[in-house]
Order: structure tokens, then sequence, then C-alpha cells
């Protein structure tokens, strides 16, 4: 019996040594990996086994990994700056000839024939559309290049809708459609500068596509989200043209005769994911459209 247990323990004593050799090389291992994926966070990552062993060929791959990954990130950043540097180049080569030309053409519209007139007018509606092209791209342009950075901070809805209403009341009433507000107390956390941009956008296009009838913008708050609603009695968006709307340079076939490149709900889906929220479009033809604009409350 005491020979049988020597034998079992001279068996048992060299495994369960090497159980524990292993188990502290492994320890070991995850420590070294452990540490290269500190040191790669940091951006000191260094090869220090040069051997042929499994971890030296992990540091050899991590280490080509990073410097690739570092090149990478140096061309972007590279390609960002030329991307920046070239929108700021088209504002200002662009604005200046611009507003030379609105200007012009208001000194030829005051000087010139009546036969004239048509014509100048013409000119100087070319011009700001022209105008509010190239402002149009510039915005959407720094805010993909990160250029132009959204400030979000807590506060109402109520008065930014407000003031978006009523820049476009004018042309409402010009085109005989109601223009309404409903009452908004709700809040959320926004830019207020690049948010009444996107309302306008959505305001400004329900007004010209809108032949006839009612255009309503309104706020609701739920628990995470507000939703801010601009919704239209017009003729409706074909649901196979829905989930193109807010592609850069979609155009639907009903604003084929309007004014306009589509760019604006392009940007009114980059300023919405620019400060956390989304946008989504609702419709059926000869309905009417309704485009909800969702905003974080926390």
């Amino acid at each position: 019996m005491i020979s049988a247990g020597y034998g079992f323990l001279a068996v048992l004593l060299p495994a369960a040594a090497l159980f524990l050799w292993d188990r502290w090389r492994m320890r070991r291992l995850l420590r070294r990996l452990d540490q290269m994926l500190d040191e790669a966070i940091r951006g000191d990552f260094r090869e220090e086994a040069f051997d042929e062993t499994l971890l030296s060929a992990l540091e050899t791959k991590l280490a080509h990994y990073l410097s690739a990954s570092s090149v990478s990130a140096v061309h972007l950043r590279e390609e960002r700056d030329k991307i920046k540097s070239l929108i700021a180049d088209i504002s200002h080569q662009t604005k200046t000839p611009i507003a030379n030309v609105l200007l012009y053409t208001q000194l030829l519209e005051e000087q010139a024939p009546e036969d004239c007139r048509a014509c100048t007018a013409a000119l100087g509606e070319q011009a700001r559309k022209l105008q509010s092209l190239i402002e149009a791209l510039v915005k959407t342009s720094r805010l993909e290049a990160g250029v132009l950075v959204l400030h979000p901070r807590p506060g109402p809805l109520g008065p930014m809708l407000e003031e978006a209403v009523s820049q476009f009341a004018p042309k409402a009433a010009e085109k005989g459609l109601e223009l309404v507000l409903e009452p908004a107390g709700a809040d959320a956390v926004f830019d207020p500068k690049w948010t009444a941009e996107a309302v306008c956008n959505l305001i400004d296009n329900a007004v010209k596509y809108t032949p006839a009838g009612r255009v309503t913008v309104s706020a609701r708050a739920y628990e995470l989200f507000a939703r801010v609603d601009v919704e239209d009695t017009g003729p409706g968006i074909p649901e196979e043209e829905l989930a193109k709307l807010f592609q850069r340079f979609y155009r639907g076939r009903a604003a084929s005769g309007e004014e306009g490149v589509g760019v604006g709900l392009y940007l009114v889906r980059q300023i919405a994911q620019g400060q956390g929220g989304y946008v989504k479009a609702f419709s059926r033809p000869g309905k009417g459209a309704k485009f909800s604009l969702f905003l974080p409350r926390n």
C-alpha cells in the first residue's frame, strides 16, 4: 500500500508541476499581450522578442499592423487638411465674385430701361441660386471633413422653431399656404445654430413642394428623444424614393421642376447624426409627407 501511494505521488507531483508551469506561462503570455495592447493604445509599442516563438511572431505582426495604421492615419490627416484647405479656398474665392455679381445686378435693375428689367431680375435670381448652392455645398463639406464641430447643449426647442417658422412665413403666404407652428414645450440637447439650419431645410422643402394647403411644424418629447415634425399636405413621395431622399444630390421625380440640387436633406441628416440624432421620412402619395428630426434629450 505504501509503495502504491508513493507511485501515485510520483505521477501526481510532476503532473501538478507541469500544470502550474503551463498556467504560469499562460498568465505571463496574457500579461505580455495586455502590455502590448496598452503600448499600442499609447502609441509607443516596440518589438522586444526576436526569436522563433509565437509571441515573437505576434509582436512582429502587431508592429507591422501598427506601422501601417500609423501611415494610414497620417495620410488621412493629410487628406483632411487638403480638404479643409480646398473648402477654405472655394469659400474665399467665390464669396467676393458672387457678391459683386449681386451688387452689379441690383445697380442694373435700378438703372436699366423698362424692357431690360426682366433680364436683370432673372440674372439676379440665378446669382442668388448660385450663392445658395455654394453655401450649401461648403456647409456640407465642412461638416463631413470635421471643419465645423457641433456643440449640443440642453435647451427648449420652442424659440428655435418659432424663429425658423417666421423666416418662411412670407414665402408660405406668397403661395397661399398656411404655415402653422403648434405649441412646443419639448426640450432636447442640440446645437441651436445647426439644428435651426436643419429645421429650416425641412420647412423650405415642405413649402416648396406643397402647391396648396398647410404646413405644420410641431415638437414632442419622449423619454430619450425629442421629435420635431414638419408635415405638409402636398402630393407626397413615392415609397421607392423614401430610402434615397437623404442621399447627397438625390432629387425625386417631383423635384425636377423646382430649384435646388439635392443637398438640403443630406445636410439635415449630417446635422442630425453629428449630435446623436437621426431623421426619418413618412409619406403616402397624395397624402402629403412628414419629416421627423429626432434629437437626444440626454
